[in-house]
């Protein structure tokens, strides 16, 4: 009796710890409940005798239980919708998982929650595709290395009508040439940054050479003469020829749709000129964009639910850097609990599996979201009575098993 009512108790006061650290850990984010589970444990009997037993306990953490979420006005702030974890590294540099998702820059602009551990993602710069059977390629998310941004221009594009009655300018004379005779039809220019971020000008000459055929010469408008125009100091950055259909005043099957411009100390910009047209009127410009741009500083960052950090640029420019992976086990429940809210893989929980959000089973991210603790006070509080009564009732059967020890030694007196 001794021996059953002492387990008894030791069992309840573990069920009173457990709840304890329940209610202890109500606000912490993204904390999982954990409970006890009872077993007992039956010593051999037979015949007339009996011979009682012991009681002991299990702790269980439901880890994967879904946590209601709290909505905060921080991006990095991140919770998951449905299964996974995030994977973080530790002070030692440890691998880890949470659902603590209140990550804050720290002082280098590493991404960190309270209890110091760093979010780890793949970097954009070096492939984003995971690594399903370990944590190979993750690194910390950090903020402040996304710094200053300049896009070179790669891409745009010009609209322009040509007029069909201009004049033909001799072959000798087309600005292709670039001597100081140089004629052209018409011109317009645009801007393009180049791999830094300088804007480059160009200057595009659009020159009629025969019916329906046209000439485009792109120069680079730093290269200019002395009066700003030919002959320039290099030649030309590239040229092509334009044929129209007389029928439509559109480009005909067999004309090029667009040239390609390799902008000085910049990437290769692809201008698309399929919607030049040769209709009777005058010159006009209808449209024309590049894209690239000037460095600018980070205005803010965004995360998708699908993981993609990305950077907002105070001149509208966007950069995705990261994509953060999320982490799963066959058996969630099974994993070991850490303090600071990380769990660790164990031989029960099964080995790690990373994915993507939104890929397979695992959930999408909610960014400016906290998941709150999936403990109920009131059902943590009833728990706590019920453990309390049993404590008491066990204790009530060591009493009367040492008053029985009591009168068995009176015996002999």
């Amino acid at each position: 009796m001794m021996i059953t009512s002492a387990s008894g108790m030791a069992a309840q006061a573990n069920m009173l710890g457990t709840v304890s650290d329940n209610i202890a850990n109500a606000s912490t984010t993204g904390y999982k409940r954990s409970t006890e589970e009872f077993s007992t444990l039956v010593l051999q009997s037979g015949g007339a005798d009996y011979n009682s037993g012991a009681v002991e306990t299990h702790t269980r953490a439901f880890n994967s239980g879904q946590g209601t979420f709290e909505y905060t006005s921080s991006a990095t702030d991140l919770a998951v919708s449905g299964q996974g974890f995030f994977v973080v590294s530790g002070p030692d540099g440890k691998t880890a998982l949470t659902r603590a998702g209140s990550f804050v820059q720290n002082g280098d602009g590493t991404l960190v929650n309270p209890a110091g551990y760093k979010l780890l993602a793949y970097s954009a710069a070096t492939g984003t595709n995971p690594v399903s059977n370990g944590f190979a390629g993750l690194v910390p998310v950090n903020i402040a290395a996304l710094g200053l941004l300049a896009q070179p221009s790669t891409a745009g594009s010009l609209s322009v009508n040509l007029p069909p009655d201009a004049a033909s300018v001799a072959a000798a004379d087309l600005p292709s040439t670039n001597t100081p005779t140089a004629r052209y039809t018409d011109m317009t220019t645009l801007v393009a940054y180049d791999n830094v971020g300088a804007a480059k000008t160009l200057d595009i000459y659009e020159t009629k050479s025969a019916a329906n055929t046209w000439e485009i010469s792109v120069f680079d408008h730093g290269a200019a003469g002395a009066a700003g125009g030919f002959p320039y100091a290099s030649g030309p950055l590239v040229t092509s020829t334009l044929s129209f259909d007389p029928a439509s005043g559109g480009l005909a099957a067999s004309s090029p749709a667009s040239i390609a411009v390799p902008v000085p100390n910049g990437a290769t910009l692809a201008i698309d000129l399929s919607k030049t047209t040769e209709l009777a009127t005058s010159y006009a410009v209808r449209g024309a964009s590049v894209n690239g741009s000037a460095p600018s500083a980070v205005d803010h960052v965004e995360v998708s639910a699908s993981g993609d950090v990305s950077a907002v640029y105070k001149n509208g420019a966007r950069a995705t850097s990261y994509k953060i992976p999320l982490a799963t086990v066959p058996s969630p429940d099974r994993l070991e609990v850490r303090s600071g809210n990380i769990f660790d893989p164990t031989l029960g929980s099964g080995n790690v599996i990373v994915g993507l959000p939104q890929t397979g089973s695992l959930g999408q991210l909610v960014s400016g979201a906290l998941e709150k603790s999936t403990v109920d006070v009131a059902t943590e509080l009833t728990n706590m009575i019920e453990s309390q009564h049993s404590y008491t009732a066990n204790s009530k059967v060591f009493q009367t098993a040492a008053d029985l020890m009591d009168v068995l030694i009176n015996l002999k007196r």
